[in-house]
């Protein structure tokens, strides 16, 4: 295949790469066979200039026809944009995930700083630490964290660290930031951050530790994976606090209130099943 020059999201144009999308695929649990099987179709399809969204989708939906569980792993990153605007939600699927590590989490607190007063997006808590984390969340492709955002935060932390270190019980606790985004961080920001110490977790970063790395160690995928579901129906079980699969899983009664038919909740069940044990 002659070099293909393909579009990304924030409209650089770089060269396509198969290993790249071999990998994506691979990490979503797909069998070497099934990406041959994939790409048989998919790279036909392909031309200059073509979009690594419009890449992403053919890739999906090709999936999709072959393994829905595959398919709802590798929309994972889109999924969790499909959550909305508000990066709330985001908030706590980092709370999720930092209560998975051992620690006790508290969404959405109001702190004295020696200054002025900050909101912190979550307080993670152990014997021994106490963890100040700041969520960065993107709803659109080809956003990234730049380094603006470890030297704000990094300014505020100060803040709160210098009346933070003023109560005595928590004396005995060590004071860390954390700084989380669901895409990336520019090379400047990653820079920055291992200059000062200041630990960050985006998408793919630390390399084999990331966002994408811990949601599938832990089985905290969201429900906006589910291809059994519709916009609609993912919505109402969003306002009703389901947030994970697991937690349709432990509330099923939910789904059948709903008007959904007995074969369809059978289904969505199954795919619940699959996409959390496998």
């Amino acid at each position: 295949m002659k070099e293909l020059i393909v579009t990304k999201a924030g409209g650089q144009q770089v060269v396509f790469s198969e290993e790249k999308l071999r990998t994506s695929m691979r990490n979503s649990g797909a069998t070497e066979d099934l990406i041959d099987s994939v790409l048989a179709e998919l790279l036909p399809q392909l031309h200059d200039g073509i979009s690594t969204r419009k890449i992403y989708r053919l890739a999906f939906n090709k999936l999709k026809n072959r393994s829905k569980t595959i398919a709802s792993r590798y929309k994972l990153k889109q999924a969790i944009m499909e959550l909305g605007p508000d990066g709330f939600i985001f908030e706590k699927i980092v709370a999720r995930i930092l209560q998975q590590k051992g620690y006790h989490t508290k969404v959405g607190s109001i702190v004295q700083g020696k200054c002025i007063t900050h909101e912190i997006d979550v307080i993670a808590t152990t014997d021994s630490e106490q963890l100040l984390v700041e969520c960065k969340y993107h709803s659109l492709q080809g956003k990234i964290s730049d380094v603006k955002i470890p030297l704000y935060i990094r300014s505020r932390f100060e803040d709160v660290k210098q009346n933070w270190m003023t109560y005595p019980e928590l004396k005995s606790k060590e004071l860390n930031c954390l700084i989380v985004t669901n895409t990336r961080f520019s090379p400047d920001a990653l820079t920055y951050g291992r200059c000062i110490g200041l630990d960050l977790l985006g998408w793919d970063y630390p390399i084999g530790k990331g966002i994408k790395n811990l949601i599938d160690q832990f089985g905290l995928y969201p429900i906006t994976c589910l291809n059994s579901l519709t916009k609609a129906e993912k919505n109402q079980l969003l306002e009703k606090g389901m947030l994970f699969c697991s937690d349709i899983q432990e509330n099923q009664d939910i789904l059948n209130q709903s008007a959904m038919k007995d074969s369809r909740i059978k289904n969505l069940l199954r795919e619940v099943q699959n996409l959390t044990v496998n």
